[in-house]
């Protein structure tokens, strides 16, 4: 969501009677190629008048964070003004003094919501603190086939392991800035990092054997459903910055891509015994859904 754009994609939203809102990422465009946050500062302070009241002062925001509010174009683990660019999201998403992001590294975090007779727990990933480097160049990276290479670091694993592990609850959901299922693009996914891929992707095979489990991924200024057995995973992206690229296919893609403006609905509803998931282009138009039984 680009500070500098109109944002009139927020009317249909409205529209929708969410509950809440799950920002993944490039929540503003605030890095610079010096890495130095000025640029940064200024865009949330843009970004703050273009979010809507309605949104802020009464839904349950939940927000991680992509490159572009991290600070450094595609930045990893290795970008020098991280700890304050962690500081500045905080503030930006007025995360309480007491949360556990304030006082270590990193902005993942868990959290659990019960909707109706249903425990929903949402496990948000940070894919740039503990990053490593990428390789290949820019739009064309490349498989990073050392064991030794990560997205989510030593830390974040130990902590998602030990959260899934403990985990009570019937339905997860995966935040993800980057896609996870995607492999055919260029672009930074998960499948750049093949060990934590493999890694992701055997843990959420054990836990979908008792829980459902649903990823949420963004970045990607288009939007997708992919399905790999029984894992889904929605790509809604972007809110007002969409692509002028061709479209793309993937072994694991349902339907096809949308490079229009978009954004995505979660729609649980437990009484039914089903998770809706769908596309919606600005107008709030419903381009692609997908159901799944719980």
């Amino acid at each position: 969501m680009d500070q500098d754009l109109e944002q009139p994609i927020w009317a249909a939203i409205e529209k929708q009677n969410i509950d809440g809102f799950i920002f993944l990422g490039d929540n503003v465009y605030g890095d610079h190629k010096s890495g130095e946050l000025d640029k940064l500062k200024k865009a949330y302070k843009k970004q703050k008048t273009n979010i809507p009241s309605w949104l802020t002062e009464t839904k349950k925001i939940l927000a991680i964070w992509d490159d572009h509010d991290y600070g450094e174009n595609d930045g990893g683990r290795n970008y020098k003004n991280k700890k304050d660019a962690q500081m500045l999201f905080l503030d930006f998403w007025k995360i309480p003094k007491q949360d556990s992001r304030r006082a270590r590294q990193g902005i993942y975090f868990e959290e659990t919501q019960l909707i109706e007779d249903k425990s929903v727990q949402i496990i948000g990933l940070d894919t740039r603190y503990f990053r490593s480097k990428l390789e290949g160049r820019k739009n064309r990276y490349l498989p990073n086939n050392d064991p030794r290479a990560s997205i989510l670091g030593t830390e974040q694993w130990k902590w998602l392991d030990e959260t899934l592990e403990n985990s009570k609850a019937d339905i997860v959901i995966i935040l993800s800035s980057i896609q996870v299922l995607a492999t055919n693009h260029p672009y930074e996914k998960w499948s750049n990092f093949a060990a934590d891929r493999k890694r992701l992707l055997k843990r959420l095979d054990d836990v979908l054997k008792t829980k459902t489990v649903v990823l949420i991924s963004g970045d990607r200024h288009r939007a997708g459903l992919y399905q790999r057995g029984d894992l889904i995973e929605i790509t809604a992206s972007a809110l007002n910055k969409g692509s002028s690229r061709p479209n793309e296919t993937d072994p694991l893609l349902m339907g096809k891509t949308y490079p229009e403006i978009n954004f995505g609905i979660l729609d649980i509803q437990p009484s039914k015994n089903i998770i809706t998931l769908s596309i919606n282009d600005k107008d709030g138009v419903e381009l692609e859904s997908k159901v799944i039984n719980l």
